[in-house]
């Protein structure tokens, strides 16, 4: 395949993916299909990466029945979707938290290249992205990082006929409760955001509607 054919497989899939509310209960997601999917998550890129995610294949029903009431954007997805999929992004992701100790650790640093990069994470954090000293800020930074995960999932499956629909319509507080107090997600995790996948159970009402080109591109010389 050249590289004109591979362009024209990836605009294609974006043309094709819309966010669908309904899906075919009766068909299921191949398990090669889906662990696919999931790979495209893990090796999406992120902010020093840092990977500070968590994909949650929920399968339980009794899960799934206690954020039906509170997840008002996931109701169809809850009860027809194939898989449905929670992102947790790590909570308290600071320069001097355990998490970058993990991260340092993976690269084999010496200590003096250590040094060197906390002092570059605490900058980046403390005086760059201000951030250091607030928890929403912490975990709105990590949450972000979820996002191009997400969006690598959603065109990964788009690319093999696969549809989705990312979910924010939920009460957060209400839902992270539930997954922690069920042993979902861990407490030093939180929720990010939803991904139902499943194949559609009918055709786009309307064609799909984006903004033109000028609109959304410019070059500034």
């Amino acid at each position: 395949m050249n590289k004109e054919e591979v362009k024209q497989q990836v605009l294609s899939a974006f043309e094709f993916r819309r966010a669908i509310k309904s899906y075919d209960a009766d068909k299921k997601i191949e398990q090669a299909d889906l662990d696919y999917i999931l790979e495209a998550g893990r090796l999406s890129p992120s902010s020093v990466g840092l990977e500070p995610w968590r994909f949650i294949v929920l399968e339980n029903d009794k899960i799934k029945e206690a954020l039906y009431d509170i997840s008002w954007g996931a109701k169809k997805q809850l009860e027809t979707s194939s898989h449905f999929i929670l992102i947790a992004a790590r909570r308290n992701a600071r320069y001097d938290s355990p998490i970058f100790e993990d991260l340092i650790k993976g690269r084999g640093m010496t200590p003096e290249q250590t040094e060197t990069v906390l002092k570059l994470y605490r900058d980046f954090q403390v005086d760059h992205l201000e951030i250091a000293d607030s928890e929403k800020g912490l975990f709105d930074w990590t949450s972000k990082q979820t996002y191009i995960a997400l969006g690598n999932m959603m065109t990964a499956a788009a690319m093999i006929g696969i549809d989705s629909c990312p979910i924010e319509g939920f009460h957060y507080g209400q839902v992270n409760d539930i997954l922690h107090e069920a042993g979902v997600i861990r407490d030093d995790e939180g929720i990010s955001v939803m991904l139902s996948l499943g194949y559609r159970d009918h055709d786009p009402k309307r064609p799909q509607s984006r903004k033109a080109e000028e609109e959304v591109i410019t070059y500034f010389r």
